[in-house]
């Protein structure tokens, strides 16, 4: 049995992978354009990607095993997309980035800075 491993080793994750990995888990297994979107929906409009840029992002999230190859949905007939899911090990990253978030977030000194808007 491989040994165990820490989702917080591999924290804090930049905006653009949690992102990626949010919408995979609220949406399913999506292709790229619908990733995209779901980013830049998420993010208020703040996070716009380039093809080339999110092609590499999904391809080291799926070499790190945070996301892997997904089927097609039956109901897609566009043979050129190709579908990514989560994984268990993305899922479990991901809840630590959360967890870590919302720490940071109730932090006094943090929320000071939030009510004066500077």
């Amino acid at each position: 049995m491989p040994p165990r491993r820490d989702p917080e080793d591999v924290l804090p994750l930049k905006p653009k992978p949690f992102l990626l990995l949010l919408a995979l888990r609220e949406h399913g297994a999506l292709h790229g354009y619908a990733i995209k979107k779901a980013m830049h929906e998420s993010s208020g409009g703040t996070v716009a990607m380039d093809p080339g840029g999110l092609y590499r992002l999904i391809a080291r999230l799926e070499r790190d095993g945070l996301i892997r190859a997904a089927p097609r949905p039956a109901d897609d007939v566009d043979e050129r997309r190709q579908y990514v899911a989560i994984t268990e090990w993305g899922r479990a990253v991901l809840a630590a980035e959360a967890r870590r978030i919302s720490l940071l977030a109730r932090v006094p000194a943090v929320q000071a800075i939030v009510r004066e808007g500077r």
